[in-house]
């Protein structure tokens, strides 16, 4: 077991993990559930592969991931903001919506429903660096961003005024709507960011269902992070390392099965031991 490797494979399994609930901190501040985010992250990662393979551009694939889950997270705000759809509902409809739509559009595109073709991926750092990409120090940018945003920025205050009271927020002049549609598109952007990360750094190629529940551990990372970006990194992290100490027990002659379960089982010991204690914003799900 080498020690170097699991921390080099922590970092690349925390990134998407990092973005995704990045994201949804901004979706759940603006008082919108973001059980989405698996949905979200799986348009981005098939998005990109579809970028990546009509252009052999993994940057054009990169903004192509971002566009897709914009998209989704616009209709997940249309559904929950406009026609006030219940929002567990919609975001556990579009996540197996989205889980189709991929499948059948591999299925029309390359005639395989299991993966695409090869693409072209994002560059990876060799010597110190090995098995980083520069999508490694953007995720980084971007925690320390969202930070800048959510707690010094007028903006900030207003979104987290509208996840902790819509109805004090309206009293007092503030655009709620278009707060809440601002919370759940940037969301998407860091999730569709996320899918991306995971289909042209990981693999180079789009395979079924291949966020494989990673956008409900982001939804646990989140809150365990306290809805915090500094503390979505670090509970990334925590998720990162065990999804990578999983991969180093494999190969030792015992099932597979028994390892690949361990992020899950962490997963579900978090969301009962240790998130039942953390307040959510008061407003969250009201319209």
């Amino acid at each position: 077991m080498n020690i170097e490797t699991i921390w080099i494979s922590t970092i690349r399994m925390s990134i998407p993990l990092t973005l995704a609930a990045t994201g949804s901190i901004f979706c759940e501040r603006a008082g919108i559930i973001s059980l989405v985010l698996e949905g979200m992250m799986l348009s981005g990662a098939f998005a990109a592969v579809c970028g990546s393979f009509y252009t052999g551009s993994a940057l054009v694939g990169v903004s192509c991931g971002i566009l897709a889950g914009v998209l989704v997270g616009l209709l997940h705000g249309i559904l929950s903001v406009r026609y006030k759809v219940n929002q567990v509902i919609s975001g556990v409809g579009l996540n197996l919506l989205i889980t189709a739509v991929t499948t059948l559009s591999m299925q029309l595109l390359w005639g395989n429903r299991g993966n695409s073709p090869q693409v072209q991926g994002i560059p990876h750092f060799a010597g110190v660096l090995s098995g980083q990409s520069v999508m490694t120090f953007i995720a980084l940018a971007l925690v320390a961003g969202a930070w800048f945003v959510m707690k010094k920025t007028r903006y900030g205050l207003r979104l987290r005024m509208t996840g902790e009271s819509p109805e004090a927020a309206q009293t007092l002049g503030l655009p709620v709507q278009r707060l809440k549609y601002s919370g759940v598109l940037v969301c998407g952007a860091f999730c569709g960011l996320a899918g991306a990360y995971l289909s042209l750094d990981h693999l180079n190629l789009f395979v079924r269902e291949m966020t494989a529940g990673r956008g409900y551990i982001a939804y646990v990372v989140a809150i365990f992070g306290r809805y915090h970006p500094v503390g979505a990194l670090l509970g990334a992290l925590v998720f990162g390392f065990f999804d990578a100490f999983q991969i180093s027990l494999q190969g030792n002659g015992l099932p597979p099965q028994l390892f690949v379960v361990l992020p899950y089982v962490v997963t579900i010991l978090v969301i009962t031991f240790a998130v039942k204690n953390i307040r959510q914003p008061d407003g969250l799900g009201k319209l």
